[in-house]
């Protein structure tokens, strides 16, 4: 899995980890049961300090997409977790399109909302 993170964009470098992951599950290119890299190793192919690794895949364990596992790492979760990573992919572009036209977290949740309302 091919890692990359961008140093001059505002998105912290364990939510780019976190979004890199998630890219690959919602692509199919990781799938449910696989290991991820390792931490380390993550770090040190990036040149970045590996709880930065961490705390991206801790985003992750808490979003449902992997779990990690003591002595076996980030493993990719089972069930409905390519469909989970590509809304989370979707969520995040919504959020970072939002932020692009100014709009604040109260216009943003009212969007949605009236899109749930209208059973988009």
């Amino acid at each position: 899995m091919l890692f990359r993170v961008d140093h001059s964009l505002p998105l912290t470098l364990g939510d780019q980890i976190a979004a890199n992951v998630r890219g690959a599950i919602a692509d199919g290119s990781v799938r449910t049961g696989e290991r991820l890299p390792s931490a380390r190793d993550v770090a040190e192919s990036l040149g970045i300090n590996m709880h930065t690794v961490l705390r991206g895949y801790q985003r992750l364990r808490e979003e449902g997409l992997i779990e990690l596992r003591r002595g076996r790492g980030a493993v990719v979760a089972g069930g409905p977790s390519s469909g989970r990573a590509l809304l989370a992919v979707q969520a995040h572009r919504l959020v970072a399109d939002a932020r692009a036209l100014g709009l604040s977290n109260d216009e943003v949740l009212a969007l949605v909302r009236r899109c749930l309302a209208d059973g988009v």
